[in-house]
């Protein structure tokens, strides 16, 4: 079996029982038990919207999002399932500043937890630029479930990566 590289920085007994759901064929069970659908958030304009609302119940101070877009050259092979970007340009003699959030398009049929804990690790960014305490604690301010979606966001690209796609393209 081939070592579980999205799961490595986990405690050895989780990383064992994601091996053996896995040699066990239980893992998708597992998964679509816990995360029976997808989401509908097809398109750029509706990831937005659902971005925006988040940003907005927990952070309206933070600086404004000028884009959030899913993104077919988003690898997650590269440990990237969403990237921030502070785009600064010069136009007309004044420097503009914009907060683009992209997210893999991998995540266009996943369940909407998952998208949301990217969403909300991508909005934390735009106080935090580091991974530290603070950092985190945001995480958990707007998605109490952090800690254990991102686990499972992790048995999920394992999944993927070891058996393939487990929701139908439309499974909504």
């Amino acid at each position: 079996m081939q070592k579980l590289k999205y799961l490595a920085h986990y405690p050895p007994q989780l990383v064992a029982q994601a091996e053996k759901l896995l040699h066990e064929q239980k893992l998708s069970h597992f998964l679509l038990e816990k995360y029976p659908l997808t989401h509908q958030l097809s398109a750029d304009k509706m990831l937005y919207d659902y971005a925006i609302a988040i940003k907005n119940t927990a952070m309206r101070t933070a600086p404004p999002l000028s884009k959030v877009i899913y993104d077919d050259k988003i690898h997650v092979i590269d440990h990237a399932l969403g990237l921030h970007r502070f785009v600064s340009r010069v136009q007309g003699g004044k420097l503009k500043a914009k907060n683009e959030i992209r997210i893999s398009s991998l995540f266009k049929c996943a369940p909407l937890a998952f998208l949301r804990m990217i969403l909300v690790h991508e909005l934390a960014h735009l106080r935090h630029k580091e991974h530290h305490k603070a950092f985190y604690q945001l995480c958990l301010h707007m998605e109490p479930d952090y800690h254990q979606l991102e686990f499972d966001v992790r048995l999920y690209l394992t999944y993927l990566e070891q058996q393939g796609a487990l929701y139908p393209p439309h499974s909504r």
